[in-house]
């Protein structure tokens, strides 16, 4: 075994030892247990945000309809009455006299 080879494998050891004592400091000894509270809370993080966005879009929606509603239908089109009414054409029975 070379000198390098015994310099990574002790860097190595040292620093999946370091890893451990951080681990224990940080969860004690109910590793498993704290992962899964982590991924609950991220879980209930993601649910929070998405209904967040969803009133938002709701919210904007509304806040569109009713400003841009007084000018105009749902379908986009005018509500505005035409300021010429349209030409009548002649009927039948009173061109016959």
């Amino acid at each position: 075994m070379s000198a390098q080879d015994y310099d990574s494998q002790l860097l190595e050891s040292v620093s999946v030892r370091r890893r451990r004592l951080r681990d224990a400091v940080l969860f004690g000894g109910q590793r498993q247990r704290r992962t899964v509270d982590e991924r609950l809370g991220k879980v209930f993080a993601g649910v929070v945000i998405a209904a967040v966005v969803c009133a938002g879009c709701v919210g904007w929606s509304f806040i569109s309809h009713r400003v841009l509603g007084a000018s105009t239908s749902p379908y986009g089109t005018s509500t505005t009455v035409p300021s010429t009414p349209p030409a009548q054409t002649p009927t039948v029975a009173s061109s016959a006299r």
